[in-house]
């Protein structure tokens, strides 16, 4: 019963937990710039700290309606980016506040029913269909003031990263 026990064990139970697939599906492109590289840095820090807890890696799904057609059009187009029985969380200033150990565990929620996928939906300018709107499994808010489309994608890479830090115990989130 050597260490090497206790190494084929956890090799084990990594296979065991099934990993969920992060995607950040937005409406809209965003510019090379500080906003993108601090995407990058939060999403690759996710990738790195969720892997041996069943979660990320992380992508960024961007959609353009060229067209025009508002809220419809574009809720059309996020729908085509969603991975096939993903767990939806849809951003919307109506949503729920949640703290940042909340947010984890519906995170490790969805991990832990076996959802493969889990697709962050962030709208237009004009914010989120309702119809797809009422499609999430979870309708959340970044709180009462409304951010720039491109914080906001910041600030969902961060929160990626400080659940996944969470979950794994690391001293990153501080209360």
């Amino acid at each position: 019963m050597a260490a090497s026990d206790g190494g084929c064990q956890a090799g084990r139970l990594r296979r065991l937990i099934r990993q969920v697939r992060v995607s950040l599906n937005a409406v809209g492109r965003l510019k090379v710039g500080p906003e993108k590289d601090l995407i990058d840095l939060y999403l690759d820090r996710f990738g790195k700290t969720g892997r041996a807890l069943g979660l990320g890696p992380a992508v960024v799904s961007e959609v353009d309606d060229r067209k025009g057609g508002g809220k419809q059009a574009e809720a059309g187009l996020l729908r085509k980016s969603i991975p096939k029985g993903a767990a939806i969380i849809a951003l919307d200033e109506r949503g729920k506040v949640l703290t940042s150990p909340d947010f984890a565990d519906a995170l490790a929620g969805f991990r832990d029913a076996g959802r493969s996928d889990c697709a962050i939906l962030i709208g237009g300018a004009d914010g989120l269909d309702p119809t797809l709107r009422g499609e999430a499994d979870l309708v959340l808010s970044l709180g009462k003031m409304v951010w720039p489309h491109m914080l906001a994608r910041v600030m969902l890479a961060e929160q990626l990263y400080r659940a996944a830090s969470i979950l794994a115990g690391q001293p990153y989130h501080r209360v």
